[in-house]
């Protein structure tokens, strides 16, 4: 019992720490940004440049004070969500690298581009006279995406958590030979995901040709990737455990057999369970892979996580996990 309390404090306080530190670093981004865009407030024009049509020119103006608030508290209110979602979902390794990345990436895009915008301003008699932001929202792309990704690697991955203990007995298996060799392997494509990407995509092709914003582009090139990556997953069962990867090599996780606590069979509705199609989190941090809606392959592992990923036959791929994972306890 000890060990098991052991496991679940240290659990615990992973989530914390990695909440806490994204969170804090975070908002210093955003104070440090809003110092700095105060510092500027005697060559700044007023009212300053807070828009931009789709010509490049200014069409939009405010108060600094104004910009610098709205940055704080829009800023803010992503930080502190993104940091709870790490918080209060992040049973699993990959749910709180998705968390810290997407904290530190909100506060630094939202700092480089307002402190970009008004840098362009600095020495203007008027607001008017400021250029366009391509290079401005080039930079807070680049400049956020990029630490995202390293805090992401940064976040440690969860501990080896084995578990002794049989499968339920009345949970689904295949029989199996003694020596046997079995595998599983199943590709789940998501219609509705690639649809609404390509549709994205569309729209933001069309927003580029219409404005000529070119660093756009990239946003265009993120969004193929992602649609790539999240519609469609590939699932192998065998004697190393489950694993599921996109088509593109991540996302991905792996289960070991002696993490695997049940398999079964469960029902999904994407948009009730998950909030939507494709890699997603759902209640009590459950990771689901949902590309589409009906039955699904549940693995409970050890740890209070759990991993949903909707695919045909998901019978007989918890039926074999089930009896994979007993007999490597037995051996």
């Amino acid at each position: 019992m000890s060990g098991s309390l052991t496991v679940e404090a240290r659990a615990r306080r992973r989530r914390r720490r990695t909440a806490g530190w994204t969170a804090l670093a975070g908002l210093a981004v955003l104070i440090g940004a809003a110092v700095t865009a105060s510092s500027w407030r005697a060559e700044l024009p007023d009212p300053i440049a807070s828009h931009w049509g789709a010509d490049g020119t200014a069409n939009g103006f405010s108060s600094l004070t104004a910009v610098v608030r709205t940055m704080l508290i829009g800023g803010s209110l992503l930080v502190l969500g993104f940091g709870a979602i790490t918080l209060w979902l992040g049973q699993s390794a990959w749910t709180r690298r998705v968390g810290a990345a997407a904290t530190i990436w909100s506060a630094l895009f939202v700092s480089t581009l307002t402190v970009g915008s008004l840098s362009i301003q600095r020495g203007l008699a008027d607001a008017r006279d400021a250029g366009g932001i391509d290079g401005v929202l080039l930079l807070a792309i680049v400049i956020s995406l990029v630490p995202a990704i390293i805090v992401a690697a940064a976040v440690a991955g969860d501990p080896h958590q084995p578990t002794a203990e049989r499968v339920d007995r009345h949970a689904p298996r295949v029989e199996l030979a003694a020596g046997e060799r079995a595998h599983w392997s199943g590709v789940a494509q998501s219609t509705a995901a690639v649809l609404l990407g390509l549709a994205a995509v569309a729209l933001v092709s069309a927003v580029v040709a219409l404005t000529h914003l070119w660093v756009l582009l990239i946003v265009v090139l993120l969004l193929t990737a992602l649609v790539a990556g999240m519609s469609s997953v590939v699932v192998r069962i065998d004697e190393d455990g489950v694993t599921i990867r996109s088509p593109l090599g991540w996302p991905r996780t792996r289960i070991p057999l002696d993490e695997v606590v049940r398999a079964d069979v469960t029902t999904v509705r994407p948009l009730r369970d998950f909030g939507g199609w494709g890699w997603r989190v759902g209640r009590a941090g459950r990771i689901g892979v949902a590309l589409r809606a009906g039955e699904a392959l549940l693995v409970e592992r050890t740890g209070d996580r759990s991993v949903v990923v909707t695919v045909d036959n998901a019978a007989a791929a918890a039926g074999l996990v089930n009896a994979l994972a007993d007999r490597a306890r037995a051996a």
